[in-house]
């Protein structure tokens, strides 16, 4: 079976880092390259915590590139210095040096790069903000025909946003926090022609990281993999926390595990509601993840990461 080509641009949370844990697991992906966009972090131990993770799971092949786009509604401190946690993790810095490289050009350049040069279609792994895409588009609109399809973890389109605990009454809480950092970006690529499959927060909702699953976590076989889920998790189980970037990964190892709906949909720019991926009669055809078959899902996720 040939294996599916993958660019995978995430944003430097929590759970992104463990989205590349599973990426990196999947024998029946190549991974093109990953981008590291600036947004639920801080860049430089993004970066280097992203470097490091495919160092332990000895795919040192794998370039990282770092995007350097701005968006407009910047994410809390509090949610972004889990990148120096992270970056920190002593079974992350066992290696004294590494061996992946970093590629000299920025995020855009580089996605803009590898999707010119890739000889057939690449999936985009989304599971940040849509706007160093929109800077690759940019640079290089012809880029698009070269995007099989784009994955996302983005959205909230039956459900209510993730926003309004943090913003004033001048926001009416609608969007979700990937869309909200740059709603003109995500509105931008929705103008393409890009086939686009959302995991919005109506099914991240659902799937929940609890106790159980952790505690079956740390009694399996003991394996780096696990080992460095174990800690991350651990540092988020004071709170709800869900397998938001983690549930839209697995969608690329067992599709077989969800169903989808098609919606018409908008991304609200500006005003009050900006962020807001709305179902609107006329708008752009996608494809959501609906529903998921949650204790197939935690199985799934303990067998790869058992090494």
């Amino acid at each position: 079976m040939s294996k599916k080509t993958v660019l995978f641009d995430h944003d430097g949370g929590l759970d992104d880092y463990l989205a590349l844990m599973l990426l990196l697991t999947m024998e029946h992906v190549e991974i093109a390259g990953i981008v590291v966009t600036p947004a639920d972090c801080y860049i430089e131990p993004a970066v280097s915590a992203t470097r490091k993770i495919i160092d332990l799971m000895g795919q040192s092949h794998i370039p990282v590139a770092q995007s350097v786009v701005r968006g407009l509604n910047p994410f809390p401190r509090a949610f972004r210095k889990t990148s120096f946690q992270v970056d920190h993790l002593p079974i992350l810095n066992e290696k004294e040096e590494l061996t992946t490289p970093l590629a000299a050009e920025s995020g855009q350049e580089f996605m803009a790069r590898v999707l010119l040069e890739a000889s057939e279609p690449v999936t985009l792994l989304e599971t940040g903000p849509m706007t160093t895409l929109a800077a690759a588009l940019d640079i290089a609109p012809e880029i698009e025909s070269k995007i099989e399809r784009i994955l996302w973890m983005g959205g909230a389109l039956n459900a209510p946003g993730n926003i309004s605990h943090y913003f004033d009454g001048n926001q009416d809480g609608s969007a979700e926090w990937n869309v909200y950092w740059d709603p003109p970006a995500a509105h931008q690529v929705w103008q393409t022609n890009i086939p686009i499959t959302l995991c919005p927060l109506d099914i991240t909702n659902k799937v929940k990281v609890t106790s159980e699953f952790a505690h079956r976590l740390g009694r399996q076989r003991r394996h780096p993999l696990s080992d460095l889920a174990g800690q991350c998790y651990a540092l988020v189980m004071h709170q709800d926390y869900f397998f938001w970037d983690v549930l839209t990964t697995a969608y690329l190892g067992r599709p077989d595990l969800f169903q989808l709906r098609q919606e018409e949909t908008v991304i609200i720019p500006t005003g009050p509601s900006q962020g807001r991926t709305k179902i609107q009669a006329g708008g752009k055809k996608i494809d959501a993840l609906d529903s998921v078959d949650v204790e197939a899902f935690y199985d799934y996720m303990l067998a790869q990461w058992a090494g």
